[in-house]
């Protein structure tokens, strides 16, 4: 049997197939790596990366909004949206060195630029070039859902893939769904001047977060001025002049509203098609993943999947964290394989505040009779959010009854992702609340927040009968 070209080859150079190469190149490996679009994939050039860039100009204008709130006085700004878009492309161009051909050719991942079909479970064909390989990781991601709705492809939309080309701000921009990518980019464009409306056909936004702390991101929505229509049904929508009508209905009762740009953000359908793993008979989920095994095998045994195509989760995180396993599977079942772990899952919406969560939520703890208790902490009482006038929102822990043992943590506040490192970490090595309690954080910071927290489960669980005799003890010692 002549030998294989390579050990493996990853389809896609996003977050999984950039992981997954940068490792099986690491431990010596013979691989490749094929793109069709550009180096980066979604979260460097139209997902992650831009959106924070616009988020941290959006913040700029917020802070100069509030400028007499940190004894500043007569100061002026324009928005400049164009420039502002530009930005945004000058971020992605200088983080794209770190993603791109000439790094990944430096470290001996073969990289090809163009579209990859899959012609067998050991021959991928790109540019004309059959190439043989033991095994295939898919990591070809997802792309923005827009559903069918009449009359929409007669007027200016956008969605997350190419919103980004915009250079004209508009002045009433229509986000059509309440979920992260909707949210965060809703409130952007309202702190940069235009008008929102979030129509949103949910009952309420961000569905799978607890109530009370997605109310603090609903105020802040409010005082930003932001429109948000909940149980919405979009009906139609029709061209009228440089405006677009929608049509929709609400609370049985039929309205309109005439806007000059739509952003349809309602979710992502993965890329599971269209290269070669229907003609093979890969099979897939309900929802267009593709179907793996704990090894993250598909159901043909060489050929694996990692990050948004493979679900269950569709961050950048996770793909790196999929990588990981669908690259050592591949590369060493079955001398050795490990089964994909998803015990701690951390993320993140960037509105402003942002939310962030890891593992069991308070009101998953009810919906599956979890036995749990629930501690929080506002940051009204945090020193440094107070200095900051960043002192909104708050931390939320949920421990089995009279333990620390950490089973899920929420922060809704200013750096919230960044914030819940220490949670996650926690959760993770099987940290309680007593030892972080026990940790010196430094002051003021917003780290305290989580020690914060500790203490008021302690205080919560501190025994009565001890305090009682601590109480005798002290007055006879007096």
């Amino acid at each position: 049997m002549a030998k294989l070209d390579y050990n493996m080859i990853a389809i896609g150079a996003g977050s999984g197939g950039l992981v997954s190469t940068f490792i099986a190149s690491a431990v010596k490996a013979k691989v490749a790596l094929i793109e069709k679009n550009k180096m980066g994939g979604d979260c460097l050039n139209t997902g992650c990366v831009p959106s924070k860039a616009l988020i941290s100009s959006s913040k700029a204008v917020q802070m100069l909004k509030k400028h007499t709130l940190y004894g500043l006085k007569n100061v002026s700004y324009e928005v400049d949206f164009a420039l502002t878009m530009e930005r945004v492309q000058d971020i992605i161009a200088k983080l794209e060195p770190h993603d791109s051909v000439a790094r990944y050719s430096s470290l001996g991942v073969e990289c090809h630029i163009g579209k990859a079909m899959i012609r067998s479970p050991h021959e991928v064909e790109v540019n004309g070039q059959v190439l043989t390989t033991k095994n295939i990781v898919v990591a070809t991601g997802a792309r923005p859902f827009v559903p069918p709705t009449p009359g929409l492809e007669d007027v200016q939309f956008s969605h997350s893939g190419n919103i980004w080309d915009l250079r004209k701000q508009p002045k009433h921009l229509a986000v059509i769904g309440g979920g992260p990518i909707g949210l965060e980019l809703a409130q952007a464009f309202r702190r940069l001047g235009s008008e929102v409306t979030i129509i949103n056909l949910d009952p309420g936004i961000l569905s799978r977060e607890d109530l009370d702390m997605v109310q603090f991101i609903r105020e802040s929505f409010e005082n930003d001025g932001i429109k948000l229509l909940d149980e919405t049904t979009i009906e139609s929508v029709e061209k009228r002049g440089n405006s677009s009508r929608i049509h929709y209905s609400r609370e049985d009762e039929k309205h309109f509203l005439d806007v000059d740009h739509i952003l349809m953000a309602v979710g992502r359908t993965p890329n599971s098609s269209g290269f070669g793993l229907e003609n093979l008979g890969v099979e897939l989920n309900k929802n267009k993943t593709i179907k793996v095994d704990k090894f993250l095998r598909s159901s043909i045994p060489n050929i694996y999947a990692c990050g948004d195509v493979a679900g269950p989760y569709q961050f950048t995180h996770m793909a790196g964290h999929q990588a990981w396993y669908a690259t050592v599977n591949s590369l060493f079942s079955p001398l050795k394989k490990f089964a994909v772990d998803y015990s701690v899952v951390p993320w993140c919406t960037y509105t402003d505040p942002e939310l962030a969560r890891v593992g069991l939520s308070e009101d998953e703890a009810k919906a599956r009779n979890i036995p749990h208790e629930v501690t929080t902490y506002g940051l009204e009482d945090l020193d440094r959010a107070i200095t900051d006038r960043t002192d909104f929102g708050k931390v939320k822990v949920i421990t089995p009854p009279g333990k620390d043992k950490i089973l899920g943590a929420a922060i809704c506040g200013v750096h919230a992702g960044d914030l819940l490192a220490e949670f996650t970490l926690a959760m993770k090595h099987g940290i309680g609340l007593n030892k972080i309690l026990g940790t010196i954080h430094p002051s003021p910071t917003l780290s305290e927040a989580s020690k914060m927290l500790a203490g008021v489960w302690r205080k919560n669980h501190a025994p009565a009968i001890v305090l009682h005799f601590l109480e005798r003890f002290h007055s006879w010692r007096r």
